[in-house]
Order: structure tokens, then sequence, then C-alpha cells
């Protein structure tokens, strides 16, 4: 993201990097390309060897996706500002001191050691940068109101192509949650009993119900009506088990469920009039189905998740900027039961996740699976783009806001009206502050206070 020289903005890929030389010559006054991707592949394996050591895969695997999906936002920039003839001196992957970089006409490529983003530097951005006067035509400021606001917006609008073919692919390969299964997850204690119905029947850990006596079953509701049409006589349940169907013969036993008190939950055998119920003795939980999509399929699934993120994460940003939000936050800094009763409530607590939390939710969603390891990149870059387009420098919805502002006060037949950015940096510095702030108490909570596994 381009911008001006102010803080960075949390979860924002950009900054402009500090002017220096390219790599330094080697002993025969060539560039020393090859140290320099030398120490670069090193430093990259050293960093690897250490997560991989430290059991962190899933982390790692998250990080390589931020940094690739940074990359690819400043990418958007780059290209939109190719196209719109707007000079490009640098394009760099990472932070810090140069470890390699090779000019290609008047654009600078190159690595930086401190790969935690990437940045493009398009000269010109506010009325306030000196400009060599040779420049000034190809300068963003000096463009088309139309061209500027697409640049400006591209970062943003390359996350969400980001989202819509990470959908895409999901679909068409692992496939969408069609339908649940019940997936058996322990077996009950039954008073005097060694073992339950179902593990006298052949019952075990991890088999999914599929029907009994020839009546599908996908819900725990469908599970006890089907035993209850049954009346007490022996069920033949097909359970699915390592990929394979089997069919067993259980012979379900009367009983009740215990719903208040201490034992709230308890199964205990022996009819008890209208309470009475047709047991098996096991825990269950469902388990979505993943159907793959053919393209057509798939290509609609991605857009109807990534409008349906975007309107769950509009209405988020807008709850952690309210008053409400606000107070809900620091309430939450403050108070250790505040915040361990939002930690422990992920889906309802409606606090903010920086990413510190995406990390670990991610590392989380991949030990349970692609899809929703996958899901979790989706909703990051829907958040990427939604935040980046907040209308205050020195994001890019600063510039965007920026730039109609200055179409909307330029007169026809006069020449372009250039705000002047200096009045509106106080502005922009007090936002970033109030950024830092909330950005901050909740990384502290984040840390301090992790949400509790909603995959588990």
């Amino acid at each position: 993201m381009t911008r001006l020289s102010a803080p960075p903005a949390p979860l924002s890929g950009s900054a402009r990097a500090p002017e220096g030389s390219a790599t330094p010559p080697g002993p025969h006054g060539l560039p020393s390309t090859r140290g320099a991707i030398v120490r670069l592949v090193v430093a990259v394996a050293v960093i690897v060897a250490g997560f991989l050591a430290a059991g962190l895969a899933g982390l790692l695997v998250f990080i390589a996706a931020l940094v690739v999906v940074v990359v690819l936002h400043e990418l958007g920039h780059y290209l939109t500002a190719k196209w719109s003839h707007m000079k490009v001196t640098e394009f760099f992957i990472g932070f810090g001191p140069r470890l390699w970089s090779h000019r290609v006409g008047e654009t600078e490529y190159g690595f930086k050691p401190i790969i935690i983003g990437a940045y493009v530097k398009i000269p010109g951005m506010t009325n306030v940068e000196e400009i060599d006067p040779a420049d000034e035509p190809r300068t963003y400021r000096q463009q088309p109101v139309h061209r500027r606001v697409l640049v400006a917006s591209a970062g943003s609008i390359m996350h969400y192509l980001i989202a819509l073919v990470l959908g895409f692919a999901l679909a068409l390969s692992v496939g969408v949650p069609t339908s649940t299964q019940v997936t058996v997850t322990g077996f009950t204690s039954w008073a005097g009993h060694h073992e339950t119905a179902a593990q006298l029947g052949g019952v075990k850990l991890g088999d999914r119900i599929v029907s009994v006596d020839g009546t599908r079953v996908a819900t725990a509701t469908q599970l006890s009506r089907a035993l209850r049409a049954a009346k007490g006589r022996a069920v033949s349940i097909v359970i699915e088990r390592a990929g394979r169907h089997a069919t067993i013969r259980v012979q379900p036993q009367a009983g009740h469920v215990i719903t208040k008190g201490r034992t709230a939950g308890k199964e205990v055998l022996g009819r008890d009039g209208p309470k009475t119920r047709w047991l098996i003795g096991i825990q269950t939980n469902l388990a979505p189905v993943f159907s793959p999509q053919n393209p057509w399929r798939a290509a609609s699934w991605a857009a109807s998740d990534v409008g349906t993120i975007t309107k769950l994460t509009v209405l988020g940003i807008g709850h952690v900027f309210s008053p409400g939000g606000l107070s809900s936050l620091f309430h939450q800094v403050t108070s250790t039961a505040a915040a361990a009763k939002a930690a422990a409530h992920p889906t309802t607590s409606n606090r903010l996740i920086t990413v510190v939390g995406a990390a670990r939710l991610a590392t989380q969603a991949e030990a349970k699976g692609a899809y929703y390891f996958v899901s979790i990149l989706i909703a990051l870059n829907i958040a990427l783009g939604l935040l980046n387009m907040l209308p205050m420098l020195p994001l890019d919805g600063g510039h965007v806001a920026v730039a109609l502002y200055e179409r909307v006060r330029t007169r026809r037949g006069r020449p372009s009206y250039h705000a002047d950015i200096t009045k509106l940096m106080p502005v922009a510095y007090a936002f970033m502050a109030v950024l830092l702030v909330i950005f901050g108490s909740a990384i502290f909570l984040d840390i301090a206070h992790p949400l509790a596994n909603p995959f588990g």
C-alpha cells in the first residue's frame, strides 16, 4: 500500500523504504548477487528449520501465506500503476537493508531481510512530495481521478480476487459442506454395565452413523427418532469406518436422560413414563460432509461465501468502532473476568481479532482440515481489504477519499484542485493513534486471553 510518511497501519503490508544503494559490488566491480541470494536462502532455511523443530509447521504455513497475500496486495498497486503509465521506482519484498536488487528500466526490484511484507514506491502520492520536474507528468498526483482511485484501490481489489480464487479452488477440490453426519465421539456410562448397547454391537470411536433400519441419519434428532420408531427391537445400523461401510446390529435399551442437577446429561436405564427413551449409549457430534463442486457451482459458492463474509465483516468493523464495541474492548482489557468470558465464546463475543489471534486460529484450523484453514485465509483477505479502504490517510481508502474530494472541488474548465495534505496530517496522526490503541489492546487480549479453539 503506497502511503504518506506516517506510522504503519495495523495489518498493512506497505511502507516507504529508506533510500540507499543496490547490492554492493563484489571484488570485480559486479554486484555480489550470488552472495546476497545465498544469504537470503540461508536465512529463510534457518527460519523454516526453527519453526519445524519447534513443531510449528502450521504457524509457518500461515506466515508464508500471509507474506504471499501482502506481496499480492502490493502487486495490485504495481500492475495498475504500470497500466496507468505512472512511474514506479521500487518494488521490494521485505523491509530493512537491501539484500539484493536489480533494476529493470526505471524500477528497482529486490529483497530485504525482514520478510513480513512488501512495498511499492510511486512518486507523488501527495502534493507535498518534492519530485524532479521531469518526472512530474508521470506522478500519481498528476493522473486523472479514475486512475488514482484504481491504483489506490488495487490492493483491496487484489484481496477480494484472492478470496474468490481461494473459495473457487476450495469448492472445486476439497468441496463444501452439503450435509452433516453423526460421528461417535464417546460412550456413556451405564450403572451396572461395563459396555453400552452400541459397544456390544461393535460401534467404535470415530464411527459415522449413516442410517438406522434403512433411514438415513444426518443429525442427533434423526438418530433419536429412528431409535424411537424401532420401539425396542434390535436395529440395523450402517456405519462408516475408515472410508468403508459396515452393517451392525444393536439392541436399544429403555431409559431416560437426567436434565437437571449435577448429573444432567447422564443416561439412566429403566422406564420412566413419558421421559422414557430408547438408548444405545453413545455421545455424538455432527461432522460436515464435504462435496466437491463442478466449476460453475464452485464459482457460485465462492461468490456467495465472499458476499456473506463481507457482510459479517462490515458489521464486525462497525461494532468494533461503535461506542459499545470500544467500551467492551477496554472493559475486557481491564477485567480478567470479562476477557475470559469473551474468550470462552469465540463465535458470539464479537471480539476484535488481530493477526496474532488469526495466526492461532489458522494453526488450529490447519489441524482440523484444509477447508477450515483456507476459510480463515478467505476471511482474513476480506478483512484486510475492507480495513485498508477505511477513508483515512495513510490507508488506501484515505487516498481514494482525497482523490474523490479533489474531483468534487475541481471546477469545469479550471486547473485540477489539489488538497492541502498538511492540513489532514493532524487528523491522520490522531486516527493512527486511535488505531494503535485499539489494535494494541486487541493484541494484548489475543496473547493474554486467547480465544477458545472453535475447531475443537
